[in-house]
Parts: structure tokens; sequence; C-alpha cells
């Protein structure tokens, strides 16, 4: 059974380069506490280095993670509405209608720059619908950000 399926199915996932960009975001972190364990390791006791071996699988669980994460996450634009779909364990359906738009804001960092995506966060009057979209190619990110921000005057034009 699906736990949420609107009429459509005309979802458009984020893009796979969301992927590395989170994996190398990962890894730096685990790289810091990692060295902290070499070093003490060096200085003490050998079996410090056991901690290397749980933060290697660490890593590896949570790099599986980003992976069924970021294939989960898509959006779909209907008529009145944005609806936001992510999560697997912890899901997440977000329905922002056009109307109660306030803003769009399209942000990217260095990495995601560097992968060629963007973040497309939608705020609204209610902070319980506000939406991010993680892992849009830039250029659809500017497009989508001018689209949803044109079919929220329409609708606010229209009330």
């Amino acid at each position: 059974m699906t736990w949420y399926h609107p009429d459509s199915t005309d979802w458009t996932y984020v893009s796979r380069s969301l992927i590395p960009a989170r994996i190398i975001t990962l890894w730096i972190w685990i790289a810091v506490p990692a060295i902290a364990l070499v070093v003490v390791g060096a200085l003490t006791s050998p079996w410090v280095f056991a901690g290397l071996a749980v933060l290697l699988l660490v890593g590896l669980w949570g790099s599986w993670v980003v992976v069924r994460q970021v294939t989960a996450h898509a959006w779909m634009e209907r008529e009145d509405d944005l609806v936001v779909k992510k999560g697997r364990l912890w899901r997440s359906v977000t329905v922002v209608p056009y109307g109660r738009m306030q803003y769009v804001e399209v942000s990217a960092g260095p990495l995601a720059r560097a992968f060629g995506i963007a973040t497309v966060q939608l705020h609204t009057a209610s902070p319980g619908t506000d939406a991010a979209i993680a892992g849009v190619p830039a250029e659809e990110a500017a497009r989508l950000r001018d689209r949803l921000s044109s079919r929220g005057e329409a609708q606010l034009a229209g009330l």
C-alpha cells in the first residue's frame, strides 16, 4: 500500500547529483573524529583504532541512508498547489497552495554549485506549510522559482 499517492504520478525527482554532494559532506563530518582517533591511538593504545572501524560502519550506513533519502525526494506541480514528498522511513508530504506562498528562495552553497544543484525554499504565512526541495538542477531551480512566483501572484489576484 502506498502511504500517499495523489491522482497523478507526475512526480519530478531531484537530481542524483545531490547524492555525491551529501555523501561528501557526511564523510567530511566523519573525517574529523577519525583524525582525532588516529592521533589519540598513535599516542596511547592501539585499541583506540577500533573506533575507526565504528566510524567506517557509520559512514557506510550513512551513505546508504543518503541514497535512499535522495531517491525519495520529489515534487509535483498541480493546478492549485505544489506537493513535496520526502523520506522513506519518516515520510513527509507537504502541500503548499500557490495562494499561500509569500516568497520563493533559491540557494546553493559552494558544494551544491560545484554539482550544479540548488535548494528551492517556499515560504508561507504558516511555518507548518513551508517546504524545501533540495537537489534541483540550478537552471530548473530558477525556472521553478519564477513559475511558482507567477502562480502565487495569479492565485492572490484571483481572491
